[in-house]
């Protein structure tokens, strides 16, 4: 349209167009073609409005790796991918000269389509010709005019609804990931009337599997484990990101999936990351530290906010919302605002996506931009009336701002939507007990543990209202709470608070006394174990845990005198 209007306005004027307003790929290198490419054939997600051919792809786009459940572990096609991702695990493509436009004409036709074996097989052979020369050894086929084209193994076809798509990461095929992780592999796709045990053992008899599957299998399996949460072989998995081992694609998964694992010892595998030349992996790393607040992870992310690729400057601006921007630096203060700046047009990039303001709201809130955060949920709200989350988030700053009313009727409009979401009823059941409308609130507290029995915080918090009718169902609950989360100290002392009350005060001492050695700072648990004692009449041992809550907390000056007077109390006991 550009050029159209150039050349009428030129015709109009009587001169020759001398700006064609036309895009040239000639001179464009090969990332440029890819990322030309990539818009349409990649699952990602923008980052700005607009693209214009010949910029940077990730300056516009994220990308989706191995993370999502639409891969097998094994890097193959499981859902819809789009061929990028499968692109970035290309050895060919890696080398840096092979692009979209070597094999594609600019409308995405296929170059080399042809019958006849040679012609079909130039895309590979003009790089590869003695694979082309020792045809029969390669393939372990006759070379016919029927025999598999080079793309048949390599690019192997599978479907996916009513579309046939290209395995684009060039790989050989690998019947052992297929055993292992029930991937498709181009020798079944063919050969379908067998299975993978059978094209494995032709591997085997051919002498071709010399351990080419080995990195792909391990790198799969640490794979598995990390999306399911499974960290036993997080040394192994670290140390793959640390070294960038099995490459970029495999670095970035684990690197977005490291949020579930709950070590700070993770952050020198990052900070490693950062330093890689892919900003596929310094993007995935900036956005891993999410969390750390810590001085030298303040430090690695102002510098990846300064980053060349906008995508790192991004994922860097995410992780540092959660600073205190109070307490920076007035240099570092300009660094944050200005990538916050860039961050916020980013989310809003899709206007009229609900998700897109809803990220906005998320942005507002951690930055304590309350008024804000409540008006961009209010925005995804109106583009999506059916989905709870901006609801759900809205309310809890309304309540937060004194306006539990309006808090109420935004969570019982979520109620409508999802009668039995979880997250709804815990913070309707919170807000009711609030509001002394503990029939409400015990509802939907119940409705929390009908849905997750595992709920700490609602069996906690259920216990409290229930036991002013039933201590016994009280101190259940309270256990629950304390056996789901025992490190968290309201749940122990809840728990041998109530246990007291029934008469088990055994089993109250055991909590309390745990409870004292894993926080020796919590008073209230102190205290309580001191007064079952006192009331036990055992003295002595009450003198023990109060000399030794003493020597534990020597820099509570608060808790130090109480202590000092109940020692004083109970020495005059003894005498």
């Amino acid at each position: 349209s550009d050029h159209v209007t150039a050349a009428r306005l030129a015709q109009k004027k009587g001169k020759t167009l001398s700006d064609l307003q036309l895009i040239s790929t000639k001179t464009f290198t090969p990332e440029q073609h890819n990322a030309s490419c990539a818009p349409c054939h990649a699952k990602m997600q923008a980052i700005t409005p607009s693209y214009f051919p010949g910029e940077k792809y990730f300056d516009n786009f994220d990308l989706i790796t191995l993370e999502n459940a639409d891969f097998y572990p094994d890097g193959r096609d499981l859902g819809e991918n789009y061929t990028m991702t499968g692109w970035h695990m290309n050895r060919c493509a890696n080398k840096g000269e092979l692009h979209c436009v070597s094999c594609h004409t600019s409308s995405g036709r296929y170059r080399f389509k042809s019958e006849e074996l040679v012609a079909a097989n130039k895309a590979c052979t003009n790089c590869h010709a003695e694979k082309e020369q020792h045809h029969k050894q390669h393939t372990h086929h006759q070379m016919t005019d029927h025999s598999p084209k080079c793309i048949d193994c390599h690019m192997p076809q599978t479907q996916f609804g009513h579309m046939t798509r290209s395995d684009h990461s060039f790989r050989p095929p690998m019947p052992r990931a297929s055993m292992a992780f029930n991937s498709p592999n181009a020798c079944n796709l063919c050969h379908n009337d067998k299975d993978a045990h059978w094209a494995q053992q032709q591997l085997l008899r051919w002498g071709k599997d010399k351990g080419y599957q080995d990195n792909t299998i391990a790198a799969a399996r640490l794979l598995v484990d990390a999306r399911s949460g499974n960290w036993e072989k997080k040394t192994a998995i670290l140390k793959a990101i640390s070294s960038n081992q099995y490459g970029e694609v495999y670095t970035t998964s684990y690197l977005r999936l490291l949020g579930t694992l709950d070590d700070p010892n993770k952050k020198e595998a990052i900070y490693a990351a950062l330093t890689f030349d892919s900003p596929l992996i310094r993007s995935a790393a900036a956005g891993a530290l999410r969390g750390f607040t810590d001085e030298s992870t303040k430090r690695h992310l102002l510098k990846a906010a300064q980053d060349e690729i906008r995508l790192v400057r991004l994922a860097a601006a995410h992780s540092l919302t959660l600073f205190d921007w109070q307490s920076l630096l007035s240099e570092e203060k300009n660094i944050v605002q200005k990538v916050s700046e860039e961050y916020t047009h980013s989310l809003v990039t899709r206007p009229d996506d609900w998700s897109a303001h809803y990220n906005l709201g998320n942005f507002y809130q951690n930055t304590r931009q309350t008024d804000q955060a409540i008006a961009a949920y209010e925005t995804a709200s109106k583009l999506a009336p059916d989905v709870i989350l901006p609801l759900v988030n809205s309310s809890y700053l309304l309540s937060l701002k004194g306006n539990q009313n309006e808090a109420r009727t935004t969570l019982e409009k979520a109620l409508e939507i999802e009668p039995m979401n979880e997250a709804v009823n815990f913070n309707y059941g919170l807000l009711m007990a609030e509001l002394l409308q503990t029939d409400k609130a015990e509802i939907a507290l119940r409705n929390v543990l009908e849905i997750n029995n595992k709920n700490a915080s609602a069996a906690y918090n259920l216990a409290i209202i229930v036991s002013q009718q039933n201590m016994k169902e009280a101190c259940s609950l309270c256990q629950l709470a304390y056996e789901t989360d025992p490190k968290e100290t309201r749940y122990a002392y809840a728990y041998a608070f109530y246990l007291n009350q029934t008469g088990r005060i055994q089993e109250a001492i055991g909590v309390l006394r745990q409870a004292v050695n894993n926080h020796p700072d919590h008073a209230s648990s102190v205290f309580l174990l001191i007064n079952i004692y006192e009331t036990e009449n055992n003295i002595q041992e009450a003198i023990k845990i109060c000399e030794l809550a003493l020597r534990n907390n020597a820099q509570n000056e608060h808790l130090i005198a109480e202590l000092k007077t109940k020692l004083i109390q109970l020495q005059s006991m003894q005498l």
